[in-house]
């Protein structure tokens, strides 16, 4: 499971002579962790373009953003992790880089037609701006220095305007960001710009140059990610898919595409809501939208199109994320390479349920015959949400017969805007009743044992695990992965780009301090109703280890129940083999001890401070 979790990001499609090519890259945990771009040929190969020992990941925003672009002729333009400088590789040749060594990092990479240059989000750490870096290595030209968060930097077909997106503190760009459009002067650089779409309470996620006078984007003035043509002098837009739909996203890593521009002038676009995202067809002069690439439940936030081919990541409950070359008339290959899965019987079949309102999707343990064990699974951000598809974490829990669901909270994306506002101001409270909302429903169902419920998460969801185990009385244990402990001294210590994201989800500091105060698990580890089990690695720049130190500290000077286990190497998020194996392992081992089952196949796990 441990090389076969996790899936392709970046997607990009190549027209050639002899066919279309689909690129991506991959998680390698079996080799350390890297992610490797590869490259299929029209023949059905597939080789590995990044060679051994390089890694094409960087650090922008601490989440990381688009990292890679082909060029033509099968070379490759990427940021390298282990010193997040841009390189260079050309077929049969070595990496060499082209930005000198520094403290800067790259991401969102783009290749602006007809010119030899890469433009990209250049970050220091409290400043971004966009740049054009020479492919043979000269000098960098700094485009635009505008706001302090950019992303989505475009040229016009005819090369004199610029387009790109653009936040400021304290939105978030789910919240609220700017599509600017400026000349493109002769020294390169862009002019003045004016705003054509967004503002303080519109996100644009994506923006596309249509011609050298519109673009499309996917923004969301009417509470729903929809795409639409904006003039690019700033004239009234127009939505060209008025529904209650998605289609795009929360902007997590720059680079992230939602939508696609076809030869024909269609537009091929991802879509749908957080229980189900399709691949379509839309036509900007009709509206007419046809869904293509088969029954798959899920497609992730990457697409790309050439050669009348769509290249993007697809899954379904039973197959994991994959990469597929989809015609535009739906036929569709899958060519990634085959990962190797557990048998059908010890997949969990997904339902997607509502109760009381919250949006969950309940995975049930293999042989249930009556009320049983069950983790609520919380995801991250906390503005994210998690999709129905094949997810083994789920699996390695379900074929143990131990039950999953997973919650959509409020605050969550996929249900539009006024859903994920529930959780303004609110973090800590809406997102903590909802997954008891849900945990109490399964009771009533008769699908879950009232005394044998945890919950888990990583990130935001390590603070809604924690904080459900301070704030309510539902669950007997909670597993937090890296997880968020004191609100307020995660705000001061935290990196840029979430600096001030607590403004919105708890209230401004030093204004609302008593609702940081009342809400912090670490504050309030005295009222936990079961055992804490807490991991987190120790290179993590968003969520330093020491909030995990802290609850831990505090739970022992309670005498509660807790483990605390830290993983060398790892950042936020597990990315090594060894390290996926051993969290698993003491997560099952964790259930054991809070549930009464038995668990001869993982090594046991001590907790501290259990009478």
């Amino acid at each position: 499971m441990a090389r076969t979790d996790g899936g392709p990001q970046w997607v990009e499609a190549v027209a050639t002579p002899s066919g279309t090519e689909a690129w991506w890259d991959e998680p390698r945990p079996h080799e350390g962790g890297r992610r490797c771009v590869v490259r299929r040929l029209p023949d059905g190969s597939r080789v590995d373009v990044l060679p051994p020992g390089w890694n094409a990941r960087n650090r922008v925003v601490e989440y990381g953003g688009r990292s890679w672009r082909p060029l033509p002729g099968g070379g490759l333009v990427f940021t390298n992790w282990a010193d997040q400088r841009l390189y260079r590789l050309d077929a049969g040749g070595d990496p060499m880089a082209i930005t000198p060594v520094g403290t800067y990092r790259y991401a969102d990479l783009y290749l602006p037609p007809g010119r030899e240059e890469v433009w990209a989000v250049r970050e220091t750490e409290n400043a971004r701006d966009l740049v054009a870096v020479p492919l043979d290595g000269g000098r960098t030209r700094v485009i635009v220095k505008a706001h302090h968060f950019l992303m989505n930097p475009r040229i016009s077909p005819n090369g004199r305007h610029v387009a790109w997106i653009g936040w400021d503190h304290p939105n978030m760009p789910w919240d609220g960001t700017e599509l600017c459009v400026a000349e493109l002067r002769a020294d390169g650089t862009a002019g003045p710009h004016r705003v054509v779409a967004g503002g303080p309470a519109e996100s644009v996620a994506q923006a596309e140059w249509r011609d050298d006078t519109t673009l499309y984007a996917v923004t969301d003035p009417t509470g729903w990610w929809n795409v639409h043509l904006v003039p690019a002098d700033g004239g009234p837009s127009r939505n060209l898919t008025p529904m209650e739909l998605e289609f795009g996203g929360a902007a997590w890593k720059p680079g992230m595409t939602y939508l696609a521009l076809a030869d024909d002038g269609d537009l091929v676009v991802v879509y749908g809501t957080a229980d189900r995202r399709r691949l379509g067809v839309l036509d900007p002069e009709t509206g007419d939208l046809r869904e293509i690439g088969g029954a798959a439940t899920h497609w992730s936030s990457t697409v790309s199109v050439a050669g009348g081919k769509a290249a993007a990541v697809r899954a379904t409950p039973y197959t994991p994320l994959e990469v597929a070359l989809v015609d535009l008339d739906g036929a569709y290959e899958i060519v990634s390479a085959p990962k190797p899965l557990p048998h059908g019987d010890l997949l969990p079949t997904p339902e997607a349920m509502t109760i009381e309102g919250v949006h969950a999707h309940l995975y049930p343990p293999s042989g249930a015959t009556g009320p049983g064990p069950y983790v609520i699974f919380v995801h991250g951000g906390p503005t994210g949400h998690l999709p129905i598809v094949l997810d083994l974490e789920i699996a390695y829990f379900t074929s143990r017969g131990i039950g999953v669901a997973v919650v959509n909270y409020g605050g969550s994306t996929g249900y539009g805007r006024a859903y994920r506002e529930r959780l303004r101001h609110q973090w800590g409270v809406v997102d903590v009743q909802d997954c008891a909302k849900v945990a109490r429903g399964l009771v009533e169902l008769g699908r879950a044992d009232a005394s044998r419920i945890a919950v888990r998460g990583g990130s935001a969801g390590g603070w809604t695990t924690v904080a459900a185990l301070v704030h309510s009385d539902v669950f007997a244990g909670g597993v937090a992965h890296y997880a968020i402990t004191d609100p307020e001294s995660w705000a001061a210590e935290t990196h840029d780009f979430e600096s001030r994201y607590l403004d919105g989800l708890v209230g401004p500091l030093p204004e609302t301090r008593q609702r940081y105060t009342e809400r912090s698990p670490l504050l309030n580890a005295a009222r936990a109703s079961g055992p804490c089990l807490m991991l987190h690695g120790l290179e993590d720049a968003i969520v330093d280890v020491g909030q995990a130190e802290r609850f831990a500290a505090e739970l022992d000077r309670h005498g509660k129940a807790w483990a605390l286990l830290t993983f060398p190497g790892e950042q936020h998020g597990w990315r090594r083999e060894e390290t996926i194996v051993a969290v698993l392992e003491a997560e099952l081992a964790f259930y054991g001890l809070i549930f009464d089952l038995e668990t001869p196949e993982v090594p046991p796990l001590t907790l501290k401070g259990r009478a």
